[in-house]
């Protein structure tokens, strides 16, 4: 496919997202209530898949801490969600938990491999029991309510939530700091010898990825009404992100979106239908997609283009 093909196609994929945009904004006005619900869930599973591979898909660090980031902005919701206006507390949550990621980033970013993952899946767990410790000795109670919103207003606000993630992810990777998460990828000893700051290049990504899942965090324990922290830090929410990520392929910024509502459907339909068995379900796709989908759909669909690209031009 020539460069003339893609930049006439460029056009109709613009008004396409436009198009979709527009529906789902539109969605309280002719959907069902199980209908926005349902959307909320998956749009959610989007945001946090999105935002890990704002970090993760350029460096190939794997982090298993978005449930971490979630669960702080959850309990931020908990503790100010009465004090404060409804998007105070959704904002605040994000940054703290950008906070907490700038935090740990600096401290843990120049770990590599197995370590860095490892001390992501620890960071989950310490904030679990941390949280815990501190509900169960200082305040004497087990879990917090959240204040009741509204379904239509949930999915507005993490509808926002997800826009602004994919526009920051599309500026990203088009930007100088996306080009150096590329190279720190390809090769970190190389980017540092060429002047990039490694290390800060990280720890701001790490970031900037943080307060989305945080905000959405804040925004969904309204819909749960009450937390504890075996809900707020689920593992779950750290394991799935890079499932659905590597189901969708990271080659291009739609595969996550892709990979994430795929699976986040699925998760639906089967913990209705088969409530014991849809994690084995996932962990048979994920095996699946490693060894024969490297490139997740996204490779699919790209081998799919080029061959039909060498068939036109034939």
């Amino acid at each position: 496919m020539n460069m003339a093909k893609i930049i006439s196609n460029r056009p109709f994929y613009l008004g396409l997202i436009v198009l979709v945009l527009i529906l789902l904004f539109t969605l309280p006005v002719y959907g069902s209530n199980y209908g926005i619900i349902l959307l909320t869930n998956i749009i959610l599973y989007i945001i946090l898949t999105l935002s890990w591979a704002i970090f993760s898909g350029p460096t190939g660090y794997i982090s298993l801490a978005s449930a971490a980031f979630l669960g702080v902005g959850m309990y931020t919701m908990a503790i100010l969600g009465n004090e404060f206006p409804l998007v105070v507390a959704v904002l605040a949550g994000g940054l703290i938990s950008s906070c907490l990621a700038l935090l740990t980033g600096a401290l843990t970013l120049r770990l590599r491999g197995m370590y860095f993952i490892m001390f992501t899946f620890g960071l989950t767990q310490l904030a679990k029991y941390v949280v815990l410790w501190w509900e169960h000795h200082i305040n004497a109670i087990t879990g917090r309510y959240v204040i009741i919103i509204e379904p239509p207003i949930v999915y507005y606000y993490i509808l926002v939530i997800f826009v602004s993630t994919l526009l920051a992810a599309y500026y990203i990777r088009r930007s100088r700091l996306g080009l150096a998460l590329q190279t720190i990828g390809e090769n970190e000893e190389a980017a540092a010898h060429m002047g990039v700051n490694v290390t800060l290049v990280k720890v701001i990504t790490f970031g900037i990825s943080a307060f989305f899942m945080g905000a959405a965090g804040a925004i969904m324990a309204t819909r749960w009404i009450y937390i504890d922290p075996s809900i707020a830090f689920n593992i779950l929410y750290s394991f799935l992100p890079v499932l659905m990520a590597i189901f969708g392929g990271m080659g291009q910024l739609y595969g996550p979106i892709l990979g994430a509502a795929i699976f986040a459907y699925l998760e639906e339909l089967l913990i209705t239908r088969f409530p014991y068995y849809y994690m084995l379900f996932f962990g048979v796709v994920l095996v699946v997609a490693v060894l024969y989908l490297p490139n997740g759909f996204v490779g699919l669909i790209e081998k799919w283009r080029r061959r039909s690209g060498e068939r036109q031009e034939s």
